[in-house]
């Protein structure tokens, strides 16, 4: 999955010749794709709305016997044409892609890495790729995070990538990079993963600038210290779009869904929303911050193609009851919101 994913993005960058347009263009066509299967869902979810009163009288009237109260909610739905799932499959969907796209991204951001570490060494400058104010998109945009692949990022790095690089050098490239380092011989073994591998990077680290990168500001936070580098990589901007984006897209989520019926007893079942509303929105800080600018920036395009498509189908499912109830019978003729 990772190779078809990276494949596609390479043929969009071929055509606009830069990765966050490229991820920004990939990104539409997906949604775009899952678009008509949104809808469809928003549709089925205002029908479960719509049928939170009947649902309420059921539990009330068969509260007492489960199975003849499923056996009555499935032909209330059956009836209605509506579904308890059909707010389920977009996440279905999308969760393994949000999935792919990650380690799709974390992937590139390896090569691309990799590539940068050996133009650094040999020639003391790298091909970063920048985008708006992120100076290069294979590095957190934090200004936490310097410019430069530092030790963690090339730790993260499996074998097979850096080989994969390794082996488009040419031989003198090769015994420039071994004279580096310090090395009588560089070979394929020397990226081999434990110790080979280990000892390559420990030999590497000292001759990236991140070396010699200086902190601009320490910041205490008792239990942790954060440290604001020379030549920082981003503003930290995509991390906090991708926070407040889901934020709003939750609200909005839950202006428009239905409320959990009461129980037989008569008392609310749990919700939960008010959970969800403040997790989702913190995980999507803490994994952009940690992640890469590309995956960061796949996120949040992803989160505002959502929320302006919500906002879009919202006010056509709005229009379509409104013109229901003015008309029934030529809603009913067309079909309605059925």
């Amino acid at each position: 999955m990772n190779e078809l994913l990276k494949s596609i993005l390479d043929g969009i960058y071929s055509i606009v010749n830069n990765y966050g347009l490229s991820i920004i263009f990939f990104t539409l066509l997906i949604k775009l794709c899952l678009l008509p299967l949104d809808y469809k869902s928003r549709k089925g979810m205002r029908k479960m709305s719509a049928l939170a009163p009947k649902q309420a009288e059921l539990q009330k009237k068969y509260g007492h016997d489960q199975e003849k109260l499923n056996r009555k909610l499935q032909e209330l739905y059956k009836k209605e044409g509506a579904s308890p799932m059909a707010g389920c499959w977009p996440m279905l969907l999308s969760m393994p892609i949000l999935f792919a796209m990650y380690g799709a991204m974390r992937y590139m951001a390896n090569e691309q890495l990799v590539q940068q570490t050996f133009d650094l060494i040999l020639t003391g400058e790298a091909a970063f790729e920048p985008f708006l104010w992120v100076k290069n998109l294979w590095m957190p945009d934090s200004p936490f995070a310097g410019i430069w692949p530092n030790l963690q990022s090339l730790q993260m790095v499996e074998e097979k990538q850096w080989l994969t690089i390794f082996n488009t050098l040419n031989a003198d490239q090769i015994s420039a990079l071994a004279a580096k380092l310090n090395v009588a011989e560089l070979t394929a073994a020397s990226f081999q993963k434990g110790e080979a591998l280990n000892n390559t990077i420990n030999a590497i680290i000292p001759l990236l600038p991140v070396a010699q990168e200086s902190a601009f500001l320490r910041i205490n936070l008792f239990i942790t210290e954060l440290v604001v580098v020379d030549n920082f990589n981003g503003l930290f901007i995509l991390p906090i779009l991708s926070a407040v984006s889901q934020f709003v897209m939750n609200k909005l989520t839950e202006q428009k869904n239905p409320q959990p019926a009461p129980a037989a007893n008569g008392q609310q079942q749990p919700n939960s929303g008010a959970f969800m509303k403040w997790f989702f929105p913190l995980f999507s800080l803490w994994i952009c911050a940690s992640s890469n600018a590309a995956f960061a920036l796949y996120w949040v395009v992803t989160n505002i193609f959502s929320l302006v498509t919500n906002l879009l189908v919202n006010w056509k499912l709005d229009r379509d009851e409104k013109l229901a109830a003015e008309n029934p019978a030529a809603a009913t003729a067309k079909g309605g919101l059925k």
